[in-house]
């Protein structure tokens, strides 16, 4: 299996497949796989980035690494967990199977009468629907269900109204199956795991069940963990890495006095957690709450094809009423209502939309439902989170700032021999600017040291020579660096990341590490405009100034710096109380609650878990420029709707009509109208986006 390394530490080495390099159903196939192995401790896996984190005995990293390049995940069979999700499952499958057997039961077995008896009385309650339908004042898809039933009972045709029950009972399982599922799998995905942690009390440490745990008890987390509760910091400090509750890829340091959330990692340190919160109230679980509302709206919103199904009945309940006044015959009536308009608008709409998603998907984006397209289409508003979404969220070397007697050069060779000691994401940004400039440098210095949460120190020519934040460099080591230098760094480090380094007390350079935006983002944004999407809309949770730079560099000219989860979800609603139809794309736990608010929500294809499930489409290619190719099929797919459902209604308003004056036959009209039905399906089946129209989306 391919893979690349995120990290790197002895006993401890994370793999990171991709996406769809294993499906969810093989996480437990593959972590089985890995721990058969005698030099593997303990493992995770999960498949919404292909992550596989492996703990290892001593000097075995090799074994590892060739341990996970031989997994072929089509090899193993899925594991069965005890989730929600299969007994879900094994629910639906339950009462599919009851439903069908009863079908075939009744048919097969019952005695005619009692048989009839039976779907008259199941009859009643689609009757019963269709009548309150119309007492609330709408005229849809229900009413003309209830009365084709009604009708079918009325002529004693049992058998096809039987028929007719059934499918409706099958759509109505599948559409609750598919709702319940839903919810099971956004709970089960941001779940924090924890069965057992050390509490803290009265100098000892006791290894205790997390049920066991009460709002003000203290426990240690360790590097590695994952802090299961929202709390304070009491003691100790680390490295946390909140990526994704914050979706920004930069570890912060925290110490005593600040807050930890949920789910979130202690990539380095030991600190000691006050809890202010737990389970149903953590800032994770709220999260979990605004998506599952959110997803309720959602699956109240009607698709297109059952919007146009509904808009016809009227056609059909007239054109019922003028055969039966016109004919006096029931039967002929009755046909109106079970065939006409209806059937064509049914077949063709959802084939075009599968059409449009097969299409999707040969651009490497994957759509959820027919829906999304349409409001694609009509959306006047993008918004786009910036970390992991507009940028790659792998920070790189901008620039080197030297001071003193050390040239640029000697500043990142000194820092890059330094930081590849410790591999992490800004070490190796700092490692490949050195190897890109063929900076290659040999050991001079003693052994280092790692000052966790902080930064590096060791001996370099006998000098004390250390690398880190400005913090640890000028506050904890005491150098000095002047109100000319940190003038210098700021005007020229812009919206960047800085890493001080500091040889013999005195400050040698600094080093500015930036998350640059996407190749092709600046391209996908005035695509985007040019598609008739001229809002469009930067949230972050970084700095304004980081904001602004991204901004003003993409061409978008509305931003918004330093918010919340919260926030964004807020701004989304607020631009729909405006009018505005919302297109939200975003990759991390903290864009989830936006991407559920917006009229379509989009997530790239190396997001989180939860944001992958929120949204309603995903780009699995992670080409931002795909977004107007989407705007462009959404459009056709929209236009093809609308085109096939005048010539549903006018060709076949005109068969009515010949039938109606004698200038066709029954038979003939019937055969135009299944002749015609198969015609414009197989028209929808046909590719919405022209050869040329692809040729020129590739260059």
């Amino acid at each position: 299996m391919n893979f690349k390394i995120v990290y790197d530490k002895p006993g401890r080495i994370r793999f990171r497949c991709g996406a769809y390099a294993f499906e969810k159903e093989l996480e437990a196939a593959v972590q089985n796989a890995v721990l058969q192995h005698s030099f593997v401790k303990s493992a995770e896996v999960h498949a919404a980035n292909g992550g596989i984190l492996v703990y290892y005995k001593s000097g075995c990293r090799n074994d590892v690494i060739r341990a996970v390049r031989a997994l072929r995940p089509s090899t193993l069979t899925p594991v069965a967990a005890e989730t929600g999700l299969a007994e879900i499952d094994a629910e639906f499958k339950g009462n599919l199977a009851k439903l069908v057997l009863k079908r075939v039961a009744y048919s097969a077995l019952l005695p005619a009468p009692i048989g009839n008896f039976l779907v008259a009385v199941k009859g009643l309650r689609y009757i019963w629907r269709a009548v309150k339908t119309l007492g609330s004042g709408h005229l849809n898809v229900d009413v003309l269900d209830g009365t084709s039933v009604a009708a079918c009972l009325l002529q004693k045709n049992y058998r096809t109204a039987g028929t007719i029950m059934f499918m409706l009972s099958i759509s109505s399982l599948l559409e609750d199956y598919t709702r319940a599922r839903t919810r099971a799998a956004l709970t089960d995905s941001l779940a924090v795991k924890t069965d057992k942690v050390w509490l803290v009390a009265d100098g000892t440490e006791v290894l205790i069940p997390m049920d066991q745990l009460k709002v003000g008890d203290c426990i240690r987390v360790r590097t590695g963990s994952i802090i299961p509760v929202d709390g304070e910091i009491t003691e100790g400090e680390a490295t946390i890495n909140e990526s994704s509750m914050t979706g920004e890829p930069l570890s912060v340091m925290k110490s005593a006095g600040t807050s930890v959330f949920a789910g979130t990692v202690v990539d380095e340190g030991t600190v000691v957690v006050r809890v202010r919160a737990m389970s149903s109230d953590t800032k994770l679980q709220k999260i979990i709450e605004l998506i599952d509302h959110s997803e309720n709206l959602k699956a109240g919103v009607q698709s297109k094809a059952e919007r146009l199904a509904d808009s016809i009945v009227p056609f059909s309940f007239l054109g019922f009423g003028l055969t039966l006044l016109l004919t006096r015959n029931i039967t002929k009536a009755v046909s109106i209502l079970m065939v006409d308009y209806s059937c064509a608008i049914k077949l063709s709409t959802p084939i075009s939309v599968i059409s449009a998603i097969r299409e999707a998907a040969d651009s490497d984006i994957t759509v959820k439902g027919g829906k999304y397209l349409e409001e694609f289409a009509l959306a006047d508003t993008i918004v786009f989170d910036k970390t992991g979404t507009l940028t790659n969220a792998q920070p790189v070397l901008e620039r080197v700032i030297a001071f003193g007697d050390y040239s640029e050069d000697e500043v990142l060779k000194i820092a890059a021999c330094l930081e590849e000691h410790f591999p992490h994401s800004v070490a190796r940004a700092i490692v490949k600017g050195a190897a890109d400039k063929n900076l290659y440098h040999a050991e001079e210095h003693a052994e280092v040291q790692y000052i966790v949460a902080h930064g590096i120190a060791t001996l370099l020519h006998g000098k004390r020579a250390i690398i880190g934040s400005c913090h640890f460099v000028s506050e904890d080591e005491g150098v000095e660096i002047s109100e000319e230098q940190l003038a210098e760094i700021s005007e020229k480090s812009g919206a960047c990341s800085v890493i001080y380094l500091a040889i013999g007390g005195k400050l040698a350079g600094a080093l500015c590490i930036s998350d640059p935006p996407r190749a092709e983002a600046q391209q996908a944004v005035a695509r985007l405009k040019a598609a008739g999407i001229d809002n469009i809309v930067m949230l972050t949770g970084d700095s304004e100034k980081a904001a602004r730079l991204t901004a003003e560099k993409l061409g978008i000219t509305q931003y918004r710096a330093q918010v919340l989860p919260e926030d964004k979800h807020f701004y989304v609603e607020q631009m729909k109380k405006e009018g505005k139809r919302v297109i939200m794309v975003g990759d991390g736990i903290n864009d989830a609650p936006a991407l559920a608010a917006a009229n379509v929500s989009i997530a790239m294809s190396d997001a989180s878990d939860i944001a992958r499930e929120a949204a309603d489409i995903t780009l699995r290619g992670a080409d931002l420029t795909e977004l107007a190719t989407l705007r462009a099929l959404s459009e056709k797919l929209m236009t093809r709707i609308h085109r096939n459902y005048r010539f549903i209604i006018g060709f076949n308003s005109a068969l009515l009509l010949s039938g109606l004056f004698g200038i066709l036959s029954p038979s003939a009209s019937a055969f135009l109208h299944n002749a015609s039905t198969m015609l414009i399906c197989a028209k929808s089946m046909t590719p919405l986006m022209k050869k040329e129209e692809k040729q020129e989306k590739e260059t």
